[in-house]
This record gives structure tokens, C-alpha cells and sequence, in this order.
């Protein structure tokens, strides 16, 4: 029995130890941070009243958003990078939004 408890806690400290090594902090650029600016870029440019775009699509890389798609008018174009800028974690917007 302390041989079979002993060795639970040798494998329970090599998992926990495993795990915080895969620990990633904030502003690492990795994948889920990139997945929350995607989020919140669709969201801020979703929920801005002047914008009625459907036809956009975000996708962030290391912090640089890239839109695409179509909009209206040029006026909804620079807004909607307008928007992306100043969402929290972008780094750069790459703005390839075609005019319809």
C-alpha cells in the first residue's frame, strides 16, 4: 500500500510539473490569444451601429488582424479598420476589404 501511494505521488508530481510547463502567459501571440482578438475584433465590428456589414471576415495571426470580404462603401471600409485598431491585442490591421 505505501509503495502504490508513493508511486501515485511521483506520477501525480510529474503531471503537475508537465502542465506547468505548458503554461502560456498573456501576449505569447500563441493560438488562443489570436482566437480571443479574432472574437473581439467580429464583436466590436458586429455591435458598431454605423457599420451594417455582413460580408467581413477576421483573421489574426501574431496580433495582425486581416479583414476581408466585402463592404458598401469606402466610408464602411476605414471604419470597420478603424474598429479593429482599437480593439485590445491588435497589433496591425491588414485591411483587404473590397468595395462592392
Amino acid at each position: 500500500m505505501k509503495k502504490y501511494t508513493r508511486s501515485l505521488a511521483i506520477l501525480f508530481s510529474v503531471v503537475a510539473i508537465g502542465l506547468a510547463g505548458c503554461a502560456s502567459k498573456p501576449g505569447q501571440n500563441n493560438f488562443f490569444d489570436d482566437a480571443m482578438v479574432t472574437s473581439r475584433v467580429k464583436k466590436a465590428i458586429f455591435d458598431e451601429p454605423s457599420l451594417k456589414v455582413t460580408d467581413v471576415s477576421v483573421t489574426t495571426e501574431n496580433g495582425v488582424v486581416a479583414l476581408s470580404g466585402a463592404v458598401k462603401t469606402r466610408t464602411e471600409r476605414a471604419k470597420a479598420a478603424d474598429v479593429a485598431r482599437r480593439v485590445e491585442g491588435v497589433k496591425l490591421v491588414k485591411n483587404e476589404l473590397k468595395i462592392q
